[in-house]
This record gives structure tokens, sequence and C-alpha cells, in this order.
């Protein structure tokens, strides 16, 4: 049985106001440390990894290396928990998409299964990346916990995976910066435990 910790990287620009981030290589922002360190705190003393795998991202690599220094195991990363490709929408506000191209974006907000970004990738692409990159962990690490550092995006495609829901039901669930949800994988199925789990951050919520 592999137990996955997935979490979401730490706060970084261009989520307030939000942006298309996808696959620009972002820096954490201080409150993006914070919330890292405070997650590397929480894993360490709940949860006894034997490896952290990350998005090849910035932010996620930041968040992911703290966690792997405070549970003294190694950090790898792995291209297939890449963000989802916003190709010509990536680095534009959603506030500008939604002006310039008002129903292309009403499309990615209520049937993002049918959408393709210009130049970038489609949902299904991003969950069958994101599937190989759960086999590869399952079949290394059969008897182990495991921590997954990815995007919001991605995060929502192994979710959906472990829930067997469809991608049409991308909107249902939410990702915060730090968020942990966490699943089993066994010869008998998946068994999702927590989804979004954000206590150990609450307090940096609450300052803003």
């Amino acid at each position: 049985m592999t137990r996955i910790v997935l979490v979401r990287h730490g706060h970084v620009p261009g989520i307030d106001p939000e942006r298309f981030r996808g696959q620009l290589n972002l820096e954490l922002t201080e409150r993006g440390l914070r919330e890292a360190q405070l997650t590397a705190t929480r894993i360490a003393q709940h949860w006894q990894p034997a490896i952290v795998y990350t998005s090849p991202r910035q932010r996620c690599v930041a968040t992911g290396r703290l966690i792997a220094q405070e549970c003294a195991v190694p950090c790898l990363a792995l291209d297939d928990l890449n963000d989802l490709d916003y190709g010509a929408w990536q680095g534009k506000t959603h506030e500008e998409m939604r002006q310039t191209y008002p129903a292309d974006y009403r499309r990615w907000r209520t049937l993002p299964h049918l959408v393709r970004f210009p130049g970038g990738d489609s949902l299904q692409q991003l969950s069958a990346r994101v599937a190989d990159a759960l086999r590869l962990i399952v079949e290394t690490h059969p008897d182990s916990s495991v921590v997954v550092v990815a995007h919001d995006s991605s995060n929502r495609a192994l979710l959906l995976q472990a829930l067997g829901l469809p991608l049409s039901a991308y909107w249902r669930i939410t990702q915060d910066p730090c968020g942990i949800s966490e699943f089993l994988v066994h010869e008998d199925g998946i068994v999702v435990l927590r989804v979004n789990d954000t206590a150990h951050v609450e307090s940096i919520v609450m300052r803003g």
C-alpha cells in the first residue's frame, strides 16, 4: 500500500488578483515560505515519508525541499507533475480573459473538460501526465508514504482520479496554497482520507 500525501505549493505572485500561472517559474512569496515551513513541520510530525516528489516548477521545488529537509528524506522533481500549460493565456489575469474572450472563458468555468488552451494543454493531457506520475510513484514505493508537491490543476486532476470523478467535476475540488490531501493506493483500489486540509496554515490565512 502506498500512502500519498498530496500538497499544493505555497503562496506565489498571481494568486490575487488571479492569473493563469501554469508553467511560469514563480518564486514563493514571504507568505508562501511561511506556509511551506508550517506544512513541513506538520508533515514531519504526522507522517514518515520515504521521499518527496515535486513538479519541476520552482514554487513546488522550494516547498518540497523544506518538507524533505524537515523529514530528512530525498526530494526529486518529476516532469509529469508539471502544471497545466495555459498556452496563450499564460500570465494573463482571469479578468482580462473574461473581458477579452467571454465565451471561451465561460466554457473554461463551466465545461472545463471541453477546453484546450490555444498553444497549450487540455485537461485530458494533464490527467494523463499526472496518472503516469502516480503510476511511477506507486510502482517505486509500494509500501511507503510519499509526499507529492504539485499545483492546483495537477492536484485536482489526481484527486479526480482518486475519487473516480470525471474531468467535468474539475471545479468541485478546491486546492488552497499548502493544502494537504491524502489517499491510499492499494490492491483493492484507492481510498481518499482528506482533501485540502489547511488547519496548519490557518493562522497565516487569518492574518492575510
